[in-house]
């Protein structure tokens, strides 16, 4: 059987591999839940179970492209979790049959796949080369390519409990771009314009009127600029129709705000829900549904409806 930390390391392997095309498909994100399911752990005959906090290790990859640097990275950490040929041939068939999943192979997978191969059929599997790599552990030296390797897993907390900072962090990177706001100023932005998202989301359609109305509401309220508003709502609206954990957003929302900024708060939410010339019923209870969670009242609902009106 083979370890369940070297089964999770493959994993993101076989993720990274497939976004060497610059694309990861639905097939292939089918194919890999089917193989780690099929995968037995190491200390039962029954079926590879995954906690959340692994599924979330896994889908922060599968979230965005893995670049070269950081799937060198993995490999290498893959090759030094390697510890006999049966280790070797699971990661090298299960590599290929990811890469087949599709049923489309393109020049960029074959060459990573190519590449991955490579490096773990050169680890040394032997009784010597095994001890050698024990004892060296940690002191091992490693290039400074794989050193500086982005990890985006630092910032697995952050996918996990604000999803819509997270992306906003990411696209400042990307862009080597600062916004001249706090960190925790930003981290409450972030839930804020998930929250507004999800009352413009009602209908499943969010309107240009609807999206300048949560970018001007943030701007009034929390004092920022339109260029960190923008980015906040643009981010938040793209990731409401995907995988945004309401329950953990007005858990944090809950935490990191005061009463009278909460009350301030679900005014806001009407400004958007009436940004298209109306509250409609589903979008009042979509509201009473947050502020009931957020701990509020139902006299406090009520007058925040009757400001709106």
């Amino acid at each position: 059987m083979s370890d369940k930390k070297l089964i999770m390391t493959l994993g993101k392997v076989i993720i990274a591999a497939a976004w060497a095309d610059g694309e990861i498909t639905f097939q292939e994100i089918n194919c890999l839940k089917d193989l780690l399911f099929r995968m037995p752990h190491v200390t039962s005959n029954e079926e590879m179970q995954l906690t959340a906090q692994e599924w979330a290790q896994l889908e922060i990859y599968i979230d965005s492209p893995v670049d070269e640097a950081e799937r060198a990275r993995l490999v290498e950490e893959l090759g030094g979790q390697l510890r006999n040929p049966h280790d070797r041939e699971l990661v090298l068939t299960t590599l290929d049959e990811l890469i087949k999943a599709d049923g489309i192979i393109t020049p960029e997978e074959l060459a990573v796949e190519a590449e991955i191969r490579q490096v773990l059929t050169n680890v040394n599997l032997s009784l010597i080369g095994q001890v050698s790599r024990l004892i060296q552990g940690p002191m091992q030296r490693r290039s400074e390519a794989i050193i500086h390797a982005p990890n985006r897993e630092h910032h697995l907390e952050d996918y996990v409990k604000n999803k819509v900072y997270y992306k906003v962090r990411q696209r400042l990177n990307l862009a080597d771009e600062t916004l001249t706001i706090t960190e925790v100023e930003l981290r409450r932005l972030s839930l804020a314009g998930g929250l507004m998202a999800r009352v413009a989301h009602v209908d499943r359609l969010v309107t240009e009127d609807e999206a300048a109305t949560m970018i001007a509401t943030l701007q009034a309220d929390w004092s920022i600029s339109a260029e960190a508003a923008t980015l906040v709502v643009e981010v938040a609206i793209s990731e409401m129709g995907i995988d945004l954990d309401y329950f953990r957003l007005v858990r944090e929302f809950f935490s990191s705000t005061t009463p009278t900024e909460r009350m301030d708060f679900l005014d806001a939410l009407f400004k958007v829900a009436a940004a298209d010339g109306e509250i409609s019923p589903a979008e009042s209870r979509e509201i009473r549904h947050i502020a009931r969670d957020l701990n509020m009242t139902q006299s406090q609902f009520v007058a925040a409806k009757d400001r709106a009106a």
